[in-house]
């Protein structure tokens, strides 16, 4: 199957609180299918340093690129990277930064990448070309561990039953494809009544794990906001809990509000370091109810921004 077209969640909205002005140079840390980064060439006359670890996101950029000579750039890696990725390429500092976390539809729509359920593909989930496959983590990790992984990263209730079927039944065949690790966790878990497929959180947990994405998105949100200029803004789009609980409690301690201090001791407020950002988004935005509607990859995602203050 083709993959389909991507089709960038909260774009305006995340454009808009971006900011773009001309000569000014922005970071867009996730290209995907340059959604992003097309609507922030468009709105100023400024630069774009895209980033992605998947070379077929990089290669589909070229053409991009090729449009806006010397004022798009791609580089490819891993966010977690993008200090010594920008630093190298002569890039000190960004007047803005855009993530949009997550899979691409390019990704799950593609059966060959094996990010999805419901597309028979070879057992793969790599963003990249170098980590461990998702077929390589499901027939060599221990019990205990896999049930860690998929309650962990897909806060998946029955996790320790889902990791026991997976156990015995690669005891008599490797697991190689989508379907058929699928049809194992849907022998042992019932669909509930929201109606999700049973897969959904456990293949979450594992293309979580096969690309160590939450750590990056860690090492990401704090070289990105380093780099800021006075007046520079991080905007961050999520679609889970666990990628949006990251990105809330960095926001929040970089704008002075984590709970540092108790109110049993009043002293400790004196030691507060002085807060270098200030929030832009008071709670998450969501998308409108017209883009759930439209694009239902959209209806759990969560946008989060905030603005470095003068030195």
């Amino acid at each position: 199957m083709m993959p389909l077209a991507h089709i960038p969640v909260m774009r305006d909205e995340a454009v808009a609180m971006l900011a773009p002005a001309d000569a000014k140079i922005y970071l867009d840390g996730t290209f995907g299918g340059g959604g992003y980064t097309r609507a922030i060439l468009d709105r100023a006359a400024c630069t774009v340093w895209a980033i992605d670890r998947d070379p077929q996101a990089v290669a589909r950029g070229a053409a991009l690129a090729a449009a806006h000579p010397g004022r798009l750039h791609i580089l490819q890696g891993r966010i977690s990277d993008l200090l010594n990725l920008l630093s190298s390429s002569g890039v000190k500092q960004l007047d803005g930064a855009v993530f949009d976390l997550g899979v691409s539809s390019y990704q799950i729509d593609d059966a060959t990448r094996g990010f999805s359920f419901r597309h028979d593909g070879p057992l793969d989930m790599r963003m990249g070309s170098s980590e461990m496959t998702a077929a390589e983590l499901i027939n060599t990790v221990s019990e205990s561990d896999l049930a860690d992984i998929l309650y962990e990263f897909g806060e998946e209730k029955a996790a320790r039953r889902i990791a026991r079927a997976i156990i015995a039944r690669r005891g008599l065949q490797e697991f190689k494809t989508t379907a058929d690790l699928a049809g194992v966790i849907r022998s042992v878990v019932r669909p509930d009544k929201s109606g999700i497929d049973p897969a959904t959180r456990s293949f979450q947990a594992l293309r979580i794990a096969v690309n160590d994405e939450l750590a990056d998105i860690a090492a990401a949100l704090t070289q990105a906001a380093d780099m800021l200029a006075p007046g520079g803004r991080l905007v961050v789009v999520s679609f889970h809990s666990l990628e949006d609980r990251i990105v809330k409690r960095f926001f929040a301690a970089a704008a002075g509000r984590a709970p540092t201090a108790s109110r049993h001791a009043p002293a400790r407020l004196q030691d507060l370091p002085t807060p270098k950002f200030r929030l832009l988004t008071g709670g998450p935005v969501t998308p409108s109810a017209e883009e759930a509607l439209r694009n239902p990859r959209a209806r759990s995602a969560k946008l989060r921004a905030m603005e470095r203050l003068a030195a």
